[in-house]
């Protein structure tokens, strides 16, 4: 891979991942992501890659590390039985359970990229994971992607320690949960709380003070982040020293989101990976949530741009 170009695991088959008329994550979400990209001055530095299809990477052994084999059966059963629900926020069409596997395999894919060509990736994937737990998905979630892809991740030989960042404006009580026990994985959120889905107290810290979580106030602007990222968050993942970053990037913190409450602005996301850029350039972004589709697709746009600028 030539080193000027940044790299975007995406395919047209996440579209089909259907969730229903009036539902925030649309396949729209991504087909704005999509178009933002192409039209920015330098989209001829963007290689865009298919996944590994599943036909030639057996994901589930990764799935199954992750979630009861009777979960993912179930997700299994309910695509093949013409759809249904997991629950009243998360819809499972006929083809998502095919897709949600595809996902998991575009964020292993990148997880790759990354420790091969040590520059950043973005995993663009539908449907998101951070809510889902080891017994079930919610909260528009199926699989725990971001999960899966740091116990992957830990498979290579040049990653002992995984960081997670998740800036998503709901707090990922999935992943938490799911790697909270692991002395090797990191987990930190900034998230609007109260919110859904009611979990990521400050005082929650972790079976090894892994995990860092920071409530944010509704109304929460750029100042109040900033400070957040410079006295909580940056030092948190120093000291962990992680060896590989994985970043939750959900932008549904914009002011202009219908789910929430926070008041961020799409440019805002240029400066969060500027301070993560001082850190590592190991980093996979992927995915979750954000379901105002300008906001959505330029908060994609300002959190790229300033890869391709570190670019060697």
């Amino acid at each position: 891979m030539n080193n000027d170009y940044f790299t975007i695991i995406y395919s047209d088959d996440f579209l089909n991942h259907k969730t229903g008329a009036f539902h925030p994550e649309c396949p729209e979400r991504l087909t704005a992501i999509v178009k933002g990209l192409k039209e920015v001055a330098w989209c001829d530095r963007l290689s865009w890659i298919s996944p590994t299809p599943i036909t030639q990477r057996d994901v589930i052994p990764y799935v199954n590390k992750i979630h009861t084999t009777a979960y993912i059966q179930r997700v299994e059963q309910i695509a093949t039985s013409g759809g249904g629900m997991l629950d009243m926020d998360t819809p499972v069409s006929p083809q998502s359970y095919d897709i949600a596997l595809l996902a998991v395999s575009a964020w292993l894919d990148g997880v790759d990229q990354v420790l091969n060509n040590h520059h950043p990736a973005f995993a663009l994937v539908r449907p998101p994971g951070h809510h889902a737990i080891k017994e079930t998905g919610m909260g528009f979630c199926l699989f725990s992607n971001a999960a899966i892809a740091a116990y992957y991740s830990l498979e290579h030989s040049q990653v002992k320690r995984v960081a997670i960042l998740d800036w998503d404006v709901h707090h990922g009580n999935g992943t938490e949960a799911i790697v909270e026990n692991n002395a090797n994985i990191a987990y930190c959120s900034l998230h609007q709380f109260p919110c859904y889905p009611g979990t990521g107290k400050a005082s929650d810290r972790g079976n090894y003070n892994n995990v860092l979580n920071i409530p944010m106030a509704a109304g929460s602007t750029l100042t109040e982040y900033q400070t957040a990222f410079k006295s909580q968050v940056m030092p948190f993942l120093k000291n962990f020293n992680p060896d590989f970053l994985i970043v939750s990037a959900g932008y549904d913190a914009n002011q202009a989101d219908p789910l929430a409450e926070i008041s961020l602005q799409p440019s805002d996301y240029t400066l969060f990976t500027q301070d993560l850029l001082t850190l590592t350039h190991r980093i996979l972004f992927g995915l979750e949530g954000g379901y105002d589709l300008e906001a959505l697709a330029k908060s994609v746009v300002a959190t790229i741009e300033p890869c391709l600028i570190n670019i060697d």
